[in-house]
């Protein structure tokens, strides 16, 4: 690592710890938990973690500071990265590497550098007079869909009382992330029958199946661009089909008895993705039936792999204006065009706001020699130092 031109922040030591953690999806990051319900404890704040039921060497964290029966506010955050396997990078991607006044490192911005500004928060807020309480959520696998927070959420359910606000750190460059889209990802398994490929028109040719589910699904994606509900603020305002990946076949010359299809659904607040997926199958169904030698042909089994809420946070809420007045004024309110977390917190506490507010850029999270500006740490920082003196007020 490059010596930094001036003593470092908290912040930045942390985060130099954080991504020496190859704390990678589904792997361990009991580690870095661990690490940072030592910095907590030497705070004098008690970390309660809670793992994964099946590995214990993945685990979310929770901690509060501050009284007790007061709505306070919610730090969000993730440990999990991405893989780097593939990835042209010019450093040691599990080595924090100071370069032109960036952090680069896997994790810099998506989301260690916001994990690492909040447990410098808690540290502070742990020696302020606190009339409300600060409190830190951390979890483990949200890069594969928000898995292990799910975990956290059941062990908090029915807690009270439901906190103030929610941020959710995800890079955003010190914007106001108020809404985000759902996401639906579906698994459609169809069968077939296997033949001699000379008699083809035999035998039902399951990946001819699957290409009418994808005919079927760029048709409803057409009406909702066309038609669906719209939201502003994202890059794409409407509701969107996605066919992802489709594995089927064994040879040229036998005809395919298997195809798997895997798509998704992001939907604004707006639509269910249970119902546009309803129009995709219909349309199906309409083809399948066309289909003058199998026109009985069963449909495929669809299965959801995995699924989150949207999230759609009022611009007029309160909670607003409390986190755009710790901000420079004139701080952009937008819609993230990636999921996140908060849908699940929101979908957990009706009555509590959901913000997504980080430092770092999305467009670089990622990528090979991912980094976080470190004028955008001390912005967060700033802006937890603000949210502190609320919390005292």
């Amino acid at each position: 690592m490059n010596p930094a031109s001036s003593t470092p922040s908290p912040s930045v030591t942390l985060l130099e710890t954080l991504i020496a953690f190859p704390s990678v999806s589904l792997k361990p990051n009991l580690g870095l938990i661990e690490k940072v319900a030592e910095i907590l404890a030497q705070a004098g704040i008690t970390a309660t973690l809670v793992p994964d039921p099946q590995d214990p060497s993945r685990s979310n964290l929770y901690a509060s500071v501050g009284p007790e029966g007061v709505p306070g506010v919610l730090l969000s955050g993730h440990t999990d990265v991405v893989p780097v396997e593939g990835q042209p990078w010019t450093s040691p991607p599990f080595e924090a590497t100071h370069r032109e006044g960036r952090i680069h490192g896997r994790g810099a911005a998506d989301m260690k550098g916001f994990v690492a500004c909040a447990v410098t928060a808690m540290v502070a807020a742990a020696r302020r007079p606190l009339t409300r309480p600060l409190q830190l959520a951390l979890s483990f696998d949200e890069e594969i869909g928000c898995v292990g927070v799910r975990h956290l959420l059941r062990r908090l359910e029915g807690r009270r009382p439901a906190p103030y606000l929610c941020i959710v750190g995800e890079p955003t460059l010190m914007r106001i992330g108020t809404g985000h889209k759902g996401k639906a990802a579906y698994r459609a398994i169809f069968c077939g029958q296997a033949g001699h490929s000379g008699l083809a028109p035999r035998f039902v040719n399951a990946i001819h199946m699957a290409s009418d589910l994808v005919a079927s699904a760029r048709d409803v994606q057409r009406e909702l661009a066309e038609t669906g509900p719209r939201e502003a603020g994202y890059g794409v305002p409407y509701s969107t089909v996605h066919v992802g990946t489709i594995h089927g076949g064994r040879a040229l010359n036998i005809v395919p008895s298997d195809c798997e299809v895997n798509f998704e659904i992001r939907n604004v607040s707006q639509d269910l993705p249970e119902r546009i997926l309803e129009r995709i199958l219909a349309r199906l169904a309409v083809r399948v039936a066309s289909d003058a030698v199998h026109p009985d042909v069963p449909l495929p089994e669809i299965q959801l792999s995995n699924s989150y809420p949207s999230l759609n946070t009022p611009e007029d809420a309160p909670a607003v204006g409390l986190l755009s007045s710790l901000l420079p004024p004139g701080t952009p309110r937008t819609k993230v065009d990636y999921g996140t977390e908060g849908g699940l917190f929101q979908q957990s506490w009706a009555q509590t706001p959901v913000l997504v507010c980080g430092p770092g850029s999305i467009e670089v999270a990622h990528k090979a020699d991912e980094y976080v500006a470190l004028s955008q740490i001390e912005a967060c920082d700033r802006m937890l130092q603000g949210l502190v003196d609320f919390l005292c007020q």
